[in-house]
């Protein structure tokens, strides 16, 4: 499964939503009957299906940030198709016994393959419910050995103004970076995306290799990774950089903490007409909320 050399998907070539929604009913049910590994098990219920409905298809490839081409979200999926997912390699770095280059081609292969019902929260107030595929961003990390002084990792992406015509601009620092601590990063519930209602991952949300997040805002999940580092010190990310004021290194979905110029107590689910309450953690609570332990969670934006 090469999915960095699939060519341009069309809506029409990817599996419909009633065919994939009737699957994954089957999938979960299987999972249950036949006493699946937890990994598994996690992830099918990291989202029930009964209570969040997939966003539809068209909603999710039509409807992106991705300052790289524009900060207009329409725009982007036209935008994305002048980018070049051949060659791509993806390298992994700094605090590490073991530090590899590979190419995107070798992910499937290396890391196997599973898929995740996540809710995605933006920042900007806007959600969605998203069935990614991929694999546990630990398994990559893992693969260099972490040192004892991996403390943070850092996800840089592509910078190619070339064909990303909104790096041409100062609206970001270029190339775009985030980072999570070492064990947020290495969390069950840290995805490494490489696909997207059971096919390859569209340009415009990520490809070739990007981060699900899904207990943080949308932001901190970064798109078309091309290295990876883990660091001593904190490092600095893109939006901290730009607006310290109103983005934090955290990122966490918090309902109680306003961002300066709107409030988060809702979100606005698309495809739906009513707002829905914010859950604390995005509803992952139960699963993460131990990492923040002690810590005030006003800070954790």
């Amino acid at each position: 499964m090469r999915f960095s050399g699939h060519p341009d998907l069309r809506e029409s070539q990817v599996t419909p939503q009633h065919l994939f929604d009737q699957r994954r009913r089957k999938i979960m049910l299987a999972a249950t009957a036949w006493g699946m590994g937890w990994s598994n098990r996690f992830a099918f219920a990291a989202s029930p299906e009964t209570a969040d409905p997939m966003t539809a298809l068209a909603d999710i490839t039509g409807y992106n940030n991705y300052y790289e081409f524009s900060n207009d979200k329409k725009a982007v999926k036209v935008l994305a198709q002048a980018l070049t997912l051949q060659p791509w390699t993806i390298t992994v770095e700094g605090e590490v016994e073991k530090p590899f280059t590979l190419d995107a081609d070798d992910l499937f292969r290396l890391f196997g393959h599973e898929e995740r019902i996540y809710r995605l929260r933006c920042v900007e107030g806007w959600a969605m419910v998203v069935p990614w595929s991929g694999f546990a961003i630990s398994k990559l990390i893992e693969r260099a050995r972490p040192t004892s002084r991996a403390k943070f990792v850092e996800f840089e992406s592509l910078k190619r103004s070339s064909e990303m015509i909104g790096q041409r601009t100062g609206s970001l620092p270029w190339p775009y970076r985030e980072a999570l601590r070492i064990d947020e990063a290495m969390h069950p519930l840290a995805f490494a995306v490489t696909g997207l209602y059971g096919q390859p991952l569209p340009k415009q949300n990520g490809a070739p290799l990007r981060l699900a997040i899904p207990w943080k805002y949308g932001f901190k999940s970064a798109k078309a990774i091309t290295r990876i580092r883990l660091a001593y010190e904190q490092p600095t990310t893109s939006w901290a950089q730009l607006a310290p004021s109103e983005y934090g290194f955290y990122g966490n979905v918090n309902p109680q903490v306003s961002h300066p110029r709107w409030s988060q107590a809702r979100e606005n689910r698309i495809g739906e007409l009513q707002k829905r309450p914010t859950l604390p953690f995005n509803g992952y609570a139960e699963q993460v909320a131990d990492l923040y332990k002690g810590m005030d969670p006003k800070t954790l934006f």
